[in-house]
């Protein structure tokens, strides 16, 4: 089978880390792979980046100049290859002046060109963050099978990756009350843009597929009317995230093998969608109840726990398999929220026997067994979910299997071959009707 996919990137948050890790997964089954990006980070033969167009040449050089240095790690190099990308480009210029979502991207047209093969399925991921024509769907759904794999509501909305307690996604997207969610946007143009969203995916023949039941469902009450429906979980590497010898993975951190530790982290700490004051403020409160916890700090810059003794505070963690002793090192493991379609860290410590106190938002309450594998908590409520925290210390221990099988059933293998044996369903429902 010749698989495509189709990501904003090969590498960085959930989304990114997911599709290609699926693309070798696939390619592990036997299957020609193919992950198609906006930005190629990682040296590997099978992913592709779409080419980048535009009428101002000389401009786009300097852009693309800018995509080299943001790929070495140059701060602000991605916002000003964008910024230029919009000046070579005037159509997309214009978008952007007017508060549409940027569509002009004529490389996308010449995707499929650089495939060593033509594939039998696309599978698409998250199709925001400045790289991608929604109105390639069209076309390309035409000529093959074609699968949207909801990460957020983005796909939903007149812009926004996550419409939190607003309604007006459902019927028009009127009166944007949000216009810096991200993606933002300088004019209330949302209800334009969920028109243009709503024709495209009415003149296109689409599958889609979400992480949670959740997201699924929101996605059935959308202008996103889709072939089919499915419900497939995000998977995890079990190979990685597994159990294993908590004070082991103590010694390698530095961390005293005697404490209760409580562990919390985030790629991406600064996004409206997660939700660092409730997380600093459930810190706070448990530091005044339990001053001997240890906390443990992966990846995050939160200023107001600078006071906090006993905090051992990690940059962001790239490794895998480190990740997984900051895991198994603590008792807890907290994740809190504002919107959230599926918790890949939720997973990830349950994966490694650690049990979770999390809000209870989006897809997260199906993946926690609440008092078997964690406890959920209202949005915003610092107080309860301080208080479940402090609960799972006591009893941690005696979840530790329970949690251990839980996130055993969200491996990358099960995510694999739901998708394979899905692929097939749809390639030959699409014969069928040829």
């Amino acid at each position: 089978m010749n698989i495509l996919q189709i990501n904003t990137a090969d590498k960085g948050g959930g989304a990114e880390g997911s599709a290609f890790n699926l693309m070798r997964s696939f390619r592990d089954a036997g299957h020609n792979s193919w992950l198609a990006v906006g930005t190629k980070y990682r040296d590997d033969k099978d992913v592709f980046e779409i080419p980048r167009e535009a009428p101002n040449r000389t401009v786009l050089k300097l852009a693309n100049a800018m995509r080299a240095l943001d790929k070495k790690g140059l701060p602000a190099a991605r916002r000003i290859a964008r910024i230029l990308d919009r000046l070579a480009n005037p159509e997309r210029l214009r978008e952007w002046r007017s508060g549409l979502e940027e569509f002009a991207f004529p490389g996308c047209q010449r995707l499929l060109d650089a495939l060593p093969g033509v594939p039998d399925i696309i599978h698409c991921h998250n199709l925001h963050g400045w790289f991608f024509d929604l109105r390639t769907l069209q076309p390309l759904s035409a000529h093959f099978p074609l699968i949207l794999n909801l990460r957020d509501t983005w796909p939903l909305t007149g812009h926004c990756a996550y419409f939190l307690d607003c309604d007006k996604w459902k019927d028009g997207c009127s009166g944007c009350p949000r216009l810096s969610l991200y993606p933002a946007i300088r004019k209330d143009t949302a209800a334009e843009n969920w028109k243009r969203k709503r024709d495209i995916y009415s003149q296109s023949r689409i599958y889609v597929t979400a992480p949670s039941e959740w997201l699924l469902e929101q996605a059935k009450q959308s202008m996103l009317k889709a072939v089919q429906y499915k419900v497939i979980p995000n998977g995890i590497d079990t190979t990685v995230f597994m159990p294993g010898d908590r004070m082991a993975a103590r010694a390698a951190l530095g961390l005293p093998t005697d404490a209760k530790i409580v562990m919390f982290a985030s790629a991406a700490a600064k996004t409206v969608f997660k939700d660092q004051e409730t997380l600093a403020n459930a810190v706070l409160e448990m530091h005044r109840h339990a001053p001997e916890l240890h906390f443990l700090c992966v990846g995050m810059e939160m200023p107001s726990l600078k006071g906090i003794p006993n905090m051992l505070r990690l940059p962001y963690v790239a490794s895998p398999s480190k990740m997984a002793d900051c895991y198994r090192a603590a008792d807890v493991f907290i994740h809190t929220a504002r919107a959230e379609a599926f918790g890949k860290t939720v997973t990830e410590a349950m994966a490694c026997g650690t049990p979770v106190a999390a809000t209870a938002v989006g897809g997260i309450p199906e993946q926690i067994i609440s008092g078997k594998t964690g406890l959920l908590s209202p949005m915003g409520d610092a107080f309860a979910l301080a208080q479940n925290v402090l609960d799972l210390c006591k009893t941690a221990d005696s979840m530790y299997a329970d949690c251990a099988a839980r996130g055993s059933i969200f491996s990358l293998k099960a995510q694999t071959d739901a998708f394979l044996n899905w692929y097939k369903e749809i390639i030959e429902d699409n014969g069928k009707r040829h």
